[in-house]
């Protein structure tokens, strides 16, 4: 059995402000990789793409070379920490209830009119499209530190008192005013009661994909992950606490994961919370473990 894991953490974004850079996305990724060695991932078998490396042209190449080489019997990982953002859904593009795509920044995103450049952001229905042709018999893991949406943005004073405890929202908005009315109002014409559909998630459910896999999000839709501090050190909040539990109960099922994890988020009055999608005989089995 082979086991194959890309991280990828971007704090730094060639075209933006450093206002708009974050802080503990990198040391998510070198973190992380570091958790999988005891689980058998060793040496070249985690790539790992930070800042300037992680342009998207290059993670899309690294994505597509892990799917590609996965054969059954196989345990590959797949973690991001950057930015989320969201784009309108282009003219004959996938059902959106709010007409946006949900997308992650790359190190070189850059804007394009009122919108950001979809050539420089992995939109999620992208994603999906090359996620799902990991092969049948393949376990899939996927930790996902960003934003779905900015619904969860609600207010200049909460963004500031978040920056009081040293927190910041992992989510860009639209990168003209233009763009940020464009998507509001997308947003006001959705149907009420209808949740986001998250491309990722589907793909947890889907009857027509070979292997499903198993994905961890750092909150929920219409909440904002955090870039935090602990100890002094930066880190997304999810993660963090994703990896405290993993150490300290390397057994532990993902539910049992998950519960951790939203124990500390409440004990460290973080708003966002984690959530854990798969088969259901996935989450009681420990990270790491298939079923």
């Amino acid at each position: 059995m082979a086991r194959r894991a890309l991280c990828v953490g971007i704090n730094e974004f060639e075209s933006l402000p450093q206002t708009s850079w974050l802080a503990g996305c990198v040391n998510d990724a070198n973190d992380i990789a570091q958790a999988l060695k005891p689980l058998g991932f060793t040496g070249s078998a985690t790539t790992v793409l930070t800042d300037a490396a992680a342009t998207k042209s290059a993670v899309m190449a690294a994505l597509n070379a892990l799917v590609d080489t996965a054969k059954p019997g196989d345990h590959i990982i797949f973690t991001l920490s950057s930015h989320g953002t969201q784009l309108p859904n282009e003219p004959g593009g996938d059902f959106e209830p709010d007409d946006l795509d949900e997308a992650f920044a790359c190190h070189d995103i850059r804007q394009k009119g009122d919108q950001w450049d979809r050539d420089t952001v992995i939109v999620d229905d992208e994603m999906h499209d090359l996620l799902a042709r990991v092969p049948s018999g393949v376990l899939f893991e996927v930790l996902l530190d960003t934003c779905h949406s900015g619904t969860g943005l609600k207010d200049l004073e909460e963004i500031m008192q978040a920056q009081l405890l040293g927190r910041k929202p992992r989510f860009l908005p639209q990168p003209t005013p233009k763009g940020l009315d464009r998507a509001r109002a997308l947003r006001a014409q959705a149907p009420a009661g209808r949740p986001d559909r998250r491309a990722l998630v589907e793909l947890t459910k889907s009857r027509s994909t070979a292997s499903k896999p198993v994905l961890f999000a750092a909150c929920k839709s219409g909440q904002t992950a955090s870039d935090a501090t602990f100890g002094g050190r930066s880190n997304g909040a999810f993660t963090y606490l994703f990896l405290k539990a993993l150490k300290e109960q390397p057994a532990a099922t993902r539910s049992d994961l998950l519960r951790a994890v939203t124990a500390g988020l409440k004990g460290g009055n973080f708003s966002q919370r984690s959530t854990l999608e798969g088969p259901v005989k996935s989450k009681s089995v420990p990270f790491g473990q298939p079923w």
